[in-house]
């Protein structure tokens, strides 16, 4: 069963800082990493900066297509020049069929703001007290949604990215 988990952090580096904490974890195979990114909002800017961390697992499982609705959804970072009003509702349903909710995404929204960070992951095979246990000192907000294997696959399918 995968597990899509939101890491919040009260500084705009926090969530970047993780991420070696996060690959150490990996190498220890302590957590199996099928995707991640990370959201900066430094204070003073008007949206936050993503970026998916394909050299974590791969080529991403989830790609960029995901990561990118997802943000927009949460964020309204407009996508590739699309408008997000319209398209909100589709994006949102296509949520809710894998598995993520209003609620999960009403509370990423209204945590994650200027001054802060985010490590977004989707994994399996965590080690759950040793990874809460490496994450201890930057004290981080877990946020998280459980996926069932069908929810999973289901996400996979709707947001893979076309060659």
């Amino acid at each position: 069963m995968g597990t899509l988990t939101v890491w919040k952090f009260d500084s705009a580096s926090g969530a970047d800082e993780a991420v070696a904490v996060l690959r150490d974890l990996a190498s220890k195979q302590l957590i199996k990493i099928q995707d991640a990114a990370t959201v900066r909002w430094d204070e003073g800017k008007k949206k936050p900066k993503t970026h998916q961390l394909n050299n974590l697992a791969g080529a991403g499982a989830l790609g960029g297509a995901f990561w990118g609705m997802l943000f927009g959804l949460i964020f309204f970072v407009p996508l590739l020049g699309a408008a997000i009003g319209a398209a909100a509702g589709a994006v949102g349903g296509a949520f809710t069929d894998v598995g993520i909710d209003d609620d999960f995404i009403r509370r990423v929204r209204d945590e994650v703001t200027p001054g802060t960070s985010a490590l977004f992951v989707m994994s399996s095979d965590a080690v759950v007290d040793k990874v809460k246990e490496a994450f201890a000192g930057s004290s981080p907000e877990l946020i998280f949604t459980n996926l069932t294997d069908e929810q999973e696959a289901a996400i996979r399918e709707a947001f893979a990215e076309q060659d």
